[in-house]
């Protein structure tokens, strides 16, 4: 509990990771963000610093948990250059949360063990509810030795907490993850719009879904959502593009054909086109419902 916890990256997920850490009984000694307001707001909430420069969160931290967007921010925090968290890094821990490619995890281990510091990646596959109830799912990898020196702190964020194994390979599974979710939202939303089209109640063909082999876990979370035009984000349609190209990537890399997961990203990719991008991963019903669909879309 004395160990000094630094956030980089204070948006949903970040911010509502600072405030269970903070309830139960942690020390969130710094937090940042590139969009200061939001840094300086959750700092006087949390009672700590609000930094203007990456070092600075560093210095003032034992453990520094990173929540970023994409490759190319994760390559910027930990460049290694004199405005990175790697200046005065030595003896310090990152725990990296992003969704990024597993390639970029394995970069930023090399250039922390080189500056004296320990990474580890712990890719969470829940949502903003979860990050501040402390019930994310967590999938770790990395060292394990400093897995067991964080998991007292990871278990305080987690209802499940899964050690996966080398640095990547969690990045790897989370890949997976979002991939089937995306591509079971795009068919639910596929599904619920014929249904509108025939003149079918959805509420009914949402409850016939619910007990059928249409079932799953995107039903339950975005079928009400899908039928009721209720949007509010969760996990963008802009995240839920990106973190679908990772998948495609590695399944290329992999040599293995995957027509379901281009189809998707290619949706998502059209809701971003078409200013929907920070919708949540529901609104893809925009697209595929008739009576909703964007002019030119």
């Amino acid at each position: 509990m004395n160990r000094r916890i630094g956030i980089v990256g204070v948006g949903r997920m970040g911010a509502n990771m600072a405030r269970r850490l903070k309830d139960v009984g942690y020390t969130v000694s710094a937090v940042y963000d590139v969009r200061a307001d939001a840094a300086r707001e959750l700092a006087a909430e949390l009672g700590c610093a609000a930094c203007e420069t990456l070092p600075e969160v560093t210095a003032k931290s034992d453990v520094v948990f990173t929540v970023v967007t994409d490759d190319a921010a994760m390559r910027e925090i930990f460049s290694g250059t004199e405005h990175s968290l790697l200046q005065g890094a030595e003896g310090r821990t990152f725990v990296n949360f992003a969704t990024v490619t597993p390639a970029i995890h394995k970069e930023v281990e090399s250039a922390a063990r080189r500056a004296g510091a320990k990474t580890l990646e712990a890719c969470m596959a829940s949502s903003i509810t979860q990050a501040r109830q402390g019930t994310l799912y967590l999938m770790v990898a990395g060292d394990r030795g400093v897995f067991e020196e964080v998991e007292p702190i990871l278990e305080k964020l987690s209802a499940s907490l899964r050690y996966i194994g080398a640095t990547g390979q969690a990045a790897k599974v989370k890949a997976l993850v979002n991939m089937v979710m995306n591509i079971n939202t795009a068919g639910l939303a596929e599904g619920l719009a014929v249904g509108e089209a025939l003149g079918l109640d959805l509420a009914m063909l949402r409850e016939v879904f619910s007990q059928t082999g249409a079932n799953s876990r995107v039903l339950e979370t975005d079928g009400e959502d899908m039928q009721n035009r209720d949007h509010a984000c969760y996990f963008s349609a802009a995240h839920a593009a990106k973190d679908s190209g990772i998948a495609l990537e590695l399944a290329r890399e992999a040599e293995v054909e995957t027509p379901l997961a281009a189809a998707t990203k290619a949706q998502y990719d059209r809701m971003v086109s078409h200013g929907l991008g920070e919708l949540d991963k529901s609104g893809i019903a925009e697209l595929t419902f008739k009576s909703r669909r964007p002019a030119g879309a």
